[in-house]
């Protein structure tokens, strides 16, 4: 089973969840952008959560299926079809041999996920299959795809197997299944949106009139923002002494300010440590609306205690579970 590359789109890569257990060597997590519509996606075609699938970059690529193939794509719509047929995202879709998939280019939100059954079968690199462009490592060869590559299929597991047999249906074109993922699994991806913030270990610094700024002001997301860090465009923000730190760690979702005062949110393939004060930290809950959010979109932010940070945390990976039950329980 593979998957040919006939154009690779803006910037498409193979990702999973991260190459976790290896920061204290200096290597980053990395992995998928939008981790919730990664697992989603990979939960509709029957995988492992931390199946590696492509993570696609506002214009998608084009795809040819050399065997029948079932997919599901999660995260932004961008216009996906198989051949002639609209494929929405958070439905599984079934689609022949010699099915080329394509992109429309409309988007709505910056990332999508295209999982399928099986999952894609490259080298695991320090246990994991994600790309790290700036490494050079992972992925097919650490490199975004391109024009010629031919992407394997791992074999689908029974429950895959399982959901394919039910969402084939008789005409030769793909088809869709009745079901999809259900709303609560779907962030209201925006290009304004309401973003919570952790306070860190460096929140006292700021000036008073810079915690105001912070949460009392809209920024826009910079050009100069990439899968390592998001830079924000708004007022400067000041700290009310000079300090002086040593490397630190940072999360995904790390907030820091770099000297000029403007913030910059840490995303997947952030360095594995920071000298910059770390100023708040995004909640997780809220990381999949940042990771789709394109150049001179708005953000806001909003204060967060841990504790509701944790109670969203877990509601979420609740409805998940349920989800994943779900599933099975409708492909016995």
């Amino acid at each position: 089973m593979s998957i040919r590359v006939e154009q690779p789109g803006m910037l498409t890569t193979v990702q999973d969840l991260g190459r976790g257990g290896h920061q204290q060597e200096g290597v980053p997590v990395g992995g998928a952008m939008d981790r919730l519509a990664h697992r989603v996606a990979n939960m509709l075609v029957g995988n492992d959560e931390n199946a590696a699938a492509l993570e696609i970059t506002l214009l998608g690529p084009s795809l040819a299926f050399t065997t029948d193939t079932l997919i599901a794509i999660g995260g932004a719509d961008l216009g996906a079809h198989a051949d002639s047929v609209e494929l929405p995202p958070w439905r599984p879709a079934w689609v022949p041999a010699r099915t080329r998939l394509g992109f429309a280019g409309r988007p709505s939100g910056c990332r999508a996920y295209l999982a399928v059954g099986g999952g894609i079968d490259v080298p695991m690199v320090l246990g994991s299959r994600s790309t790290f462009i700036r490494g050079g490592f992972g992925g097919v060869e650490g490199r975004a795809l391109q024009r010629g590559d031919v992407l394997t299929v791992a074999e689908p597991g029974p429950l895959s197997q399982r959901i394919a047999a039910r969402v084939k249906g008789s005409s030769p074109s793909a088809s869709l299944a009745h079901w999809s993922a259900s709303p609560l699994l779907r962030p209201a991806y925006g290009a304004s949106v309401v973003v919570h913030l952790l306070s860190d270990v460096h929140t006292p610094l700021l000036t008073d009139a810079a915690r105001e700024q912070l949460f009392g002001s809209e920024f826009r997301l910079a050009s100069q923002s990439d899968r390592m860090g998001f830079r924000l465009e708004g007022p400067a923000m000041e700290l009310s002494q000079p300090v002086e730190l040593l490397s630190e760690g940072v999360a995904f979702g790390t907030v820091q300010l770099p000297p000029g005062g403007a913030p910059m949110i840490l995303m997947a393939d952030r360095q594995t440590t920071g000298g910059y004060p770390r100023i708040a930290c995004v909640a997780s809950i809220d990381l999949p609306l940042v990771a789709q959010l394109r150049p001179g979109d708005r953000l806001r932010f909003q204060p967060i205690s841990l504790r509701e940070a944790q109670a969203m945390y877990l509601a979420r990976e609740q409805d998940l579970a349920q989800a994943r039950v779900g599933i099975a329980l409708r492909h016995p």
